[in-house]
């Protein structure tokens, strides 16, 4: 019986992660104000691997880097992420559809950490007003 227990809990653990889901965030910022930040984000190497990506839909497939998972037969498998942008009038959602939660990945989580902190840095690249001039006399 102790047997069958383990085979179960083996299965539950390597079954779990390919549940994936749907995170969903909705920014104050229209979808093509945030397209540049996820297509920043999804430009790291070292992080993500893009395997298709359309501009026009603000749709991307992307395998996570570290997202790599042995299955119940012991091959290696890695598993694509997505990431769409919807308009909600002049808001955006972003709906990311990761296959893998866990205790040491969050890729859902990484990824909407690093859009935010990509589309904050974007911002703040727009050219600056001139600065005005001194005044000498004070």
């Amino acid at each position: 019986m102790t047997k069958y227990g383990v085979v179960a809990l083996l299965v539950l653990i390597f079954a779990v992660p390919s549940f994936g889901k749907t995170s969903k965030n909705t920014y104050p910022a229209s979808c093509s104000d945030l397209w540049p930040a996820v297509k920043d984000v999804l430009g790291n190497a070292e992080n993500y691997e893009v395997q298709e990506s359309d501009d026009t839909l603000m749709v991307a497939a992307y395998k996570v880097k570290h997202n790599v998972h042995v299955t119940v037969t012991g091959a290696l498998t890695q598993r694509a992420n997505h990431v769409a942008l919807v308009g909600k009038g002049a808001e955006c959602e972003m709906q990311v559809k990761s296959n893998y939660s866990g205790f040491e990945h969050d890729d859902s989580g990484d990824f909407k950490k690093r859009v935010e902190e990509s589309f904050a840095k974007l911002k703040g690249e727009k050219p600056a007003e001139p600065a005005k001039p001194v005044d000498e006399k004070k």
